[in-house]
């Protein structure tokens, strides 16, 4: 029986709210020491044309670096959130996540070419530009092999983990070749929100609104699907060609979330699970829902990767490792309780 649940104005107000309040902490808080008075007092100057409080270089600080960075959070959080969501629809199962077809693979083996061999060769080729063509040219890879051998789900599956394996080996041999590197390809590896004014929110930004609107519009399609594919097409739906609508969308997300931050890991699996727990199992409902709490989520991990260890920084992926892991512990134990 398809779930009579639904997006309500309450949910939308839920989740606004808790956005609203984890990019102002974000913008409030950081390494800088600027005070949050006065960073709301700029903010306030703004939007009236009032005096800042805050010096040239302080506002160069909060306008240039601290409000890019968290709007980047917001965007990577909600692409690799709604991702999973999309991923856990298509193969119904919850613990599928953005990086299941081996896009996470596919950009790890190209940055660390473009890090250990593009100098060798004489080239010179941006890590964002290898990272996003190699995220989804790992998912192409999926998609022919599970393709050729069959064209159920479980299929694509086993091709995700056979091409992810065979993609992570060749990234293990690049980094053995440059031993020197191995720094610098970790550090992308954990993921990092580095921001250099807007730049890399305007080159994320169209992926991530494109592929959020087709998997808002998919979400009933995805509630069709879990009925089963003989009662989804007698209600007129084509299930291929819905998963492969909603796996390239999804991908297209993933691919511009990784190709600005790195392997961000549990975003994806977590915040779609916790939407689904607290509001209920209805796609209409997951789909949006995760959109706005991941970017809460990440906008958060990333205030306690700035200001942990301030001025040093820990890289995002631990933060979401730290606290994702444990809580999807929870969450399994709590499931099959």
């Amino acid at each position: 029986m398809i779930s009579a649940t639904r997006l309500r104005p309450r949910h939308l107000a839920v989740g606004v709210s808790a956005l609203v309040v984890g990019v102002l902490l974000s913008v409030l808080l950081g390494a800088a020491e600027l005070g949050w008075q006065r960073v709301l007092g700029e903010i306030v100057a703004q939007l009236t044309g009032g005096v800042s409080p805050l010096s040239e270089r302080e506002a160069a600080i909060l306008w240039q670096l601290r409000v890019p960075r968290t709007v980047l959070g917001v965007l990577v959080g909600a692409a690799l959130a709604v991702s999973g969501a999309a991923f856990q629809g298509v193969f119904r199962n919850p613990l599928a996540d953005p990086y299941l077809l081996g896009s996470a693979a596919g950009a790890g083996l190209a940055v660390t070419a473009v890090i250990t061999a593009a100098p060798q060769a004489g080239l010179s080729i941006p890590v964002q530009a290898a990272a996003f063509a190699g995220a989804l040219g790992g998912v192409a890879l999926t998609w022919l092999v599970g393709r050729s051998a069959g064209r159920d789900t479980a299929t694509l599956v086993l091709a995700g983990v056979a091409v992810g394996a065979f993609l992570t080996a060749g990234q293990t041999f690049l980094q053995q070749l440059r031993v020197d590197s191995l720094q610098q390809v970790y550090l992308w590896i954990l993921g990092r929100l580095s921001t250099t004014g807007w730049r890399e929110v305007l080159v994320v930004l169209p992926y991530v609104v494109v592929s959020a609107v087709v998997l808002c519009l998919c979400a009933r399609l995805l509630d069709l699907l879990g009925t089963g594919d003989e009662e989804a097409a007698s209600l007129g739906v084509h299930p291929g060609r819905v998963r492969a609508l909603v796996l390239v969308a999804a991908s297209l997300a993933t691919a511009a979330a990784v190709s600005v931050a790195g392997l961000i890991g549990f975003v994806g699996l977590v915040v779609p699970h916790l939407v689904r727990l607290a509001l209920g199992g209805g796609f209409r409902i997951i789909v949006p829902m995760s959109l706005l709490f991941g970017g809460v989520f990440l906008v958060l991990a990333d205030m306690l990767a700035r200001t942990l260890l301030a001025p040093a920084e820990l890289p995002i992926g631990v933060i979401t490792a730290f606290t994702g892991a444990p809580f999807f512990a929870v969450l399994l134990h709590r499931s099959r309780g």
